[in-house]
Parts: structure tokens; C-alpha cells; sequence
């Protein structure tokens, strides 16, 4: 098996992408990524053109309505509605884009997803 290739497992009723071997088992990957599982070789096939067509529709349907990931740090973090920490961070940080000061920007970024993973999470 080629890794990419698109198997189904009937142990678990999904569809998941060959990754590679691991002892006497199969690696496989939800479609669009995700946590690996070990499938039992002898008893995955190749997915038919529903199974895949199904598995990238939820693939697609997970990444939409998906919520942002807060450990991203190429995407500003929001602030938590009606939190006065979150607000004020989220001041600091408009304060310091208004000034064009990008060092004081990341720090509010920085200690605004600190407060979220510790208070939010």
C-alpha cells in the first residue's frame, strides 16, 4: 500500500488515508487529518468513490465549522465575550496596532492566548 491511499476499515466504519505499518498493524489518518488509529491489515479494502466523496464532505464540514485554534499564532486571538481580561488585552493590542508598535502587539497577543488557555480552556 502506497501511503495517501484512501482505505476503509470496517472494524471502524471509516475511511482513512494508508500512512504506513506499525508492527502488524496499518496506520491510518482521518481524510483532512486528525489522530492516526491502527487498523488490521487483512481486513481493510480500497473505498469506493461514495466512501471517499462521504469522507471529504466531512472533511470539509470539520474544517468549516471548526473553531479557531487558540495555539495558532499566525491568527490574532479573539477575545472571550464578556471577559474584562480578554477585553483589555484585546485594548492593548488595538492600542498598539494604532501606533504601528508590532513588539507591543505580539506581547498582547502572547498574554492574551496565556489568559485564554489558563482561564478558558
Amino acid at each position: 500500500m502506497k501511503p495517501g491511499t484512501l482505505l476503509y476499515d470496517p472494524a471502524t466504519d471509516k475511511v482513512g488515508e494508508y500512512q504506513d505499518r506499525l508492527g502488524p498493524h496499518a496506520l491510518l489518518r482521518p481524510v483532512g487529518g486528525g489522530r492516526e488509529w491502527e487498523a488490521d491489515p487483512a481486513s481493510l479494502r480500497p473505498a469506493t468513490d461514495r466512501e471517499r466523496l462521504s469522507a471529504g464532505v466531512r472533511a470539509a464540514n470539520r474544517a468549516a465549522t471548526a473553531p479557531p485554534d487558540p495555539d495558532d499564532v499566525a491568527t490574532p486571538p479573539r477575545p472571550e465575550p464578556d471577559c474584562p481580561a480578554c477585553e483589555e488585552l484585546a485594548g492593548l493590542r488595538h492600542a498598539a496596532r494604532a501606533v504601528f508598535d508590532h513588539s507591543a502587539e505580539t506581547d498582547a497577543n502572547v498574554l492574551l492566548r496565556q489568559h485564554q488557555r489558563r482561564d478558558h480552556r
